[in-house]
């Protein structure tokens, strides 16, 4: 069965509130939507965020050839295909974030045209998993307004809470240390998103921040110096989870070789979708170093468990709070004790595109992604 299209519909969602981290300000979130599509009328679909690059362009320009007529029936193999046509541009950065896509969306049109489960395609079962909220968005919130909304998903099984820095370090400390009261037992993160720039300045800040024994801190500086997050693993006490956003040529072998981190990032979206992810698993487990995935949780509570690691933490963002709006209208999970139950069992990827709420952002769709969707893919 032969692909017929690669198509990218881009998505901008406007936030309320924009979020500001050092220098990068964030005023939407910008999602680029997948399309391949099947001789029989099949077809997959993927999500990610584009982080404002150019997906679709390069999707259409240097990817879709390498697709187009090619059989569906090994997506790894024409993965690597396309990544080895173009090293400057697939092999790191916004192209494997756009190979990413592309690769997910080409195993999701494989499921869905064998009619079976990821389960099936790729082997292995569901499981339940812990289950990370992503609180105190937007990061201006003030503190006990994050204390309060931790105490709400308390109520209703949660028991891990992950907390983004704020404009200034004194007000980032101010709320971590009013989310560990509210929740002295339960596992509490920080996610430093990259704004620091010294592992000196993460080890003040660490230090500072001890004595709450968080889960880890993330993201501590800038991706590139693998080197310098190892310092920062160093002189820390508190566990260093580093790989966000990245993927490419030396992710993740440069932060396990370096003995940077505690916990290595992983995100089907960014490191080579689920072939590339399956190497980046391969790597962690050899260094015998824990695993986590970033965001997307109807895609990484599938495949973590499917491909043998049934204890990652899965991160949801809270409906309406901006943390990643276009899962918010998706099958939301069932947490009890801490713990998310499976999400339920579906042909693929299953309702994975939500029309409604993609039509009312402001969307660019010249390739004609979001027409005639088949109903199995929409919620």
């Amino acid at each position: 069965m032969k692909i017929t299209s690669v198509r990218v519909a881009t998505i901008n969602h406007i936030l309320p509130v924009p979020i500001i981290y050092g220098n990068w300000i964030m005023d939407h979130r910008e999602f680029a939507l997948v399309r391949v599509d099947l001789e029989d009328g099949t077809a997959g679909f993927a999500y990610g965020l584009t982080r404002d690059g150019p997906i679709a362009s390069i999707v259409h320009r240097s990817i879709a050839p390498c697709y187009v007529g090619r059989e569906i029936d090994d997506p790894q193999q024409v993965f690597y295909g396309a990544l080895w046509t173009n090293h400057a541009v697939h092999a790191g950065g916004i192209g494997m974030r756009a190979l990413s896509l592309v690769d997910i969306a080409c195993w999701d049109a494989l499921a869905r045209h064998k009619n079976k489960s990821f389960q099936e395609i790729l082997g292995g079962e569901l499981s339940e998993l812990p289950a990370t909220a992503i609180v105190g968005y937007p990061p201006t919130m003030p503190a006990d307004e994050l204390a309060e909304q931790i105490v709400e998903l308390q109520k209703k099984g949660w028991n891990r809470f992950k907390i983004p820095i704020s404009p200034d370090l004194e007000f980032s400390e101010l709320r971590l240390r009013a989310a560990r009261e509210a929740a002295p037992n339960d596992w509490i993160g920080f996610d430093i998103n990259m704004v620091l720039r010294t592992s000196e300045a993460v080890l003040e800040f660490e230090s500072k921040v001890r004595d709450l024994k968080l889960g880890w801190i993330e993201d501590v500086v800038p991706p590139g110096d693998a080197e310098m997050v190892a310092r920062v693993r160093r002189g820390s006490k508190t566990p260093i989870a580093m790989g966000d956003e990245q993927g490419g040529a030396y992710h993740p072998e440069a932060l396990l070789t370096a003995n940077a981190v505690d916990v290595i990032r992983v995100d089907a979206t960014t490191n080579g979708g689920i072939t590339g992810l399956r190497k980046s698993l391969a790597q962690a487990k050899l260094a015998n170093v824990k695993v986590s995935p970033h965001m997307f949780p109807h895609l990484h509570s599938r495949l973590l468990p499917i491909l043998g690691f049934k204890d990652v933490p899965i991160e949801w963002g809270i409906p309406g709070t901006g943390v990643h709006p276009m899962d918010d209208g998706l099958e939301q999970p069932v947490i009890i004790d801490g713990k998310m139950k499976p999400l339920a069992t579906s042909i693929g990827l299953g309702k994975i595109v939500d029309y409604d709420w993609i039509t009312k952002q402001q969307v660019s769709d010249e390739h004609g992604a979001l027409a005639n969707i088949p109903t199995t893919c929409l919620k």
